[in-house]
């Protein structure tokens, strides 16, 4: 099929859908066949059917939707990290904090970190540097849409403040996507940021091995600045943290100290 690119134009104007950001051949292939689904030739012909028919259109959104993700994941954590350690980073080193979000899957991270912290400061100040070994997540991560189970535990203010439902989706704001700069980076290969405040890394150590999880530790370590924090997931600890270099300030957050340190 031909006129692909108009394609993809005319559903940027209709959805805010970036189909730039996804894999072409693997993406062009999906999409033709919804096109012969509903019996037509023609990708001009399928934009006419979403233009005029609701049905097909909410099935093309639902076919877009990221099913994976969850904002906010554990509350209470969350509450911590804006409570307690944000507004300590901020004390120590102002609003313009160096945060990292490693493996930042499909965005739900990165993107619940803008809207946390634009309670505390203004957008303009806030900048997440987000990274994943898989270059499809880190599309579905710049396209921004995803389903109602997705984003249940997003706080109803920010729900309605940053969420445009697009047929039984919801695509996030323009405004909370300019705050995160994704890249393709591997935790276990590839050079990790310095001098960071603050590093979330969630729920994903827990499919390493013991010795691989110990080198990406050590790693974060060195990747904060002294009294850094790093905010893990709540199936995950860091068995040696002394060792390493960190102080346990609660169950999923570690701060560097560089006081005992062996290693």
């Amino acid at each position: 099929m031909e006129h692909y690119e108009e394609f993809k134009a005319e559903i940027l104007k209709m959805t805010k859908i970036d189909l730039n950001s996804y894999k072409e051949k693997q993406m062009k292939r999906r999409i033709e066949s919804l096109v012969t689904k509903h019996s037509l030739t023609s990708f001009a012909d399928y934009v006419q059917l979403l233009k005029t028919d609701k049905e097909a259109f909410n099935e093309f959104i639902n076919f877009m939707t990221i099913n994976v993700s969850e904002f906010y994941r554990n509350p209470d954590q969350w509450k911590l990290l804006t409570e307690t350690f944000i507004p300590e980073l901020q004390q120590k080193n102002g609003n313009r904090l160096k945060i990292w979000s490693a493996a930042c899957s499909t965005g739900d991270e990165p993107y619940s970190l803008v809207m946390a912290l634009s309670g505390l400061m203004p957008l303009r100040d806030i900048h997440i540097y987000a990274t994943d070994i898989d270059k499809t997540v880190i599309g579905k991560a710049k396209v921004g849409l995803y389903n109602e189970k997705s984003i249940a535990g997003v706080p109803d203010e920010y729900k309605k403040k940053y969420f445009t439902k697009i047929g039984e989706s919801y695509q996030i704001s323009d405004e909370i996507k300019r705050q995160v700069e994704f890249h393709e980076s591997n935790l276990l290969l590839d050079k990790y940021p310095s001098d960071c405040d603050l590093i979330v890394c969630r729920n994903v150590l827990i499919y390493f091995t013991e010795e691989a999880k110990h080198d990406v530790y050590v790693k974060f370590q060195q990747a904060l600045k002294p009294d850094g924090i790093l905010f893990i997931g709540s199936t995950e600890q860091v068995m040696d943290y002394k060792e390493i270099g960190f102080k346990r300030r609660t169950s999923f957050f570690y701060q560097r100290d560089d006081s005992g340190k062996t290693i």
